[in-house]
């Protein structure tokens, strides 16, 4: 059991969290009234729900399938159909910058990761299920190694347009399944869009995808490599709420994320209509503004936001990182419902889920639905309100 840690309260309308030093597992989230002018108009937030507020709930009855066949998705929770929830998903790399947009099928993709990358431009990492039937995906570019352990996690297949040589011992382990532009045996599942200027018209299909993996003979069922429980859930029927942890659950309805992504500088704004996250970004061109998936139309949105702090190097001048993603109590945050808590990381081995524990060493519980995971260096800070 972790011995539950007690926060200075400086101010009631923000909170700015601190990271700790490389080394040093003392959590130090300091509160602070400082918070980024720019927001979304896409999103009206509802008055009168400030940290004094409560927010609304959205419940629903879905105790049972909705039909015959169905089973609870392993990454959302949600109801798919069987064959869905036991085929592997894909994990696409995918930029986020001005030249990239616009992104396609990012809406389908139940988790999103993102992370930096060199110059501090981030790069986002998409977690489909159900992806067969997708007609476009990417922007499609490089991989980065801390990308491939978050994917063994769902032992997914990786989706890619090659990587610096920091990633072939990763790629040359046998139980690693790509999909690689650059290997002439899995170019087909990829097509250049010519009304685009290269390196950002590389994208991929569903059924492209497939191709490869049945003519390179992958297994499309689990592999028993990963636990079949990642992530503890909780239902629509029976949202986890938050107030089980009564004050030290802070008020949630706006997160800036831009003291750790400074080029994309993204943000959320918490819809209670909904009880969705909605994500917005302020690119460095000067664009702002709803982070819109091109195909639907959708502002991409999540029920749940993970903030992680993760030691990290740079490799050489070139800029390359490497992230500690195999690590033992490092910090970060739970969002969900408008309300947050601070919490613990764990991921013991390259295929074992990162786990999240709250203050008590307890699992914390998600609510279904889709996931943001927010990846960030050590020493870097964020606000929330």
């Amino acid at each position: 059991m972790r011995k539950l840690k007690y926060w200075l309260l400086i101010a009631t309308v923000a909170v700015l969290l601190t990271a700790c030093g490389e080394g040093d597992n003392q959590k130090s989230p300091f509160l602070t009234d400082k918070v980024s002018s720019g927001k979304s108009e896409a999103l009206q937030i509802p008055e009168g729900t400030g940290e004094s507020g409560s927010p609304h709930i959205v419940t629903e009855d879905d105790t049972l399938p909705p039909r015959e066949g169905m089973r609870r998705s392993l990454l959302t929770n949600e109801w798919v159909d069987e064959n869905v929830a036991q085929t592997r998903p894909i994990a696409v790399m995918i930029p986020n910058e001005n030249n990239a947009k616009p992104q396609y099928s990012l809406s389908d993709a139940s988790i999103l990761y993102e992370a930096n990358v060199e110059g501090r431009m981030t790069r986002l990492m998409a977690i489909y299920e159900g992806w067969e039937g997708l007609e476009k995906i990417g922007n499609v570019r490089s991989l980065r190694t801390y990308y491939a352990y978050w994917a063994f996690e769902w032992d997914a297949f990786i989706v890619h347009c090659g990587g610096p040589f920091y990633v072939d011992d990763l790629l040359a382990q046998p139980t690693t399944q790509t999909i690689n532009e650059i290997d002439a045996s899995d170019s087909s599942a990829f097509f250049r869009d010519e009304s685009r200027k290269p390196p950002h018209n590389a994208y991929t299909t569903g059924q492209g995808i497939l191709g490869v993996i049945n003519r390179n003979g992958y297994s499309l069922n689990y592999r028993g490599l990963t636990e079949q429980n990642h992530f503890r859930f909780a239902t629509k029927a029976e949202p986890n709420t938050m107030t089980q942890y009564g004050d030290e659950a802070k008020s949630a309805y706006y997160i800036d994320m831009s003291g750790c992504y400074p080029l994309t500088r993204c943000y959320f704004d918490y819809n209670e209509q909904d009880g969705l996250y909605y994500r917005s970004q302020h690119l460095a061109s000067g664009t702002d503004g709803p982070h819109i998936d091109a195909p639907s139309g959708e502002q991409l949105s999540f029920k749940n936001i993970l903030v992680q702090y993760v030691y990290y190097e740079q490799l050489d001048e070139s800029g390359y990182l490497a992230f500690q993603c195999l690590d033992n109590t490092r910090d970060g945050w739970f969002f969900t419902n408008g309300k947050g808590i601070h919490v613990n990381w764990e991921k013991a081995e390259d295929y074992s889920p990162t786990r999240f524990y709250d203050d008590y060493g307890n699992e914390i519980i998600l609510n279904t639905g889709k996931t943001m995971i927010c990846v960030v260096e050590e020493g870097d800070n964020f606000t929330f309100r």
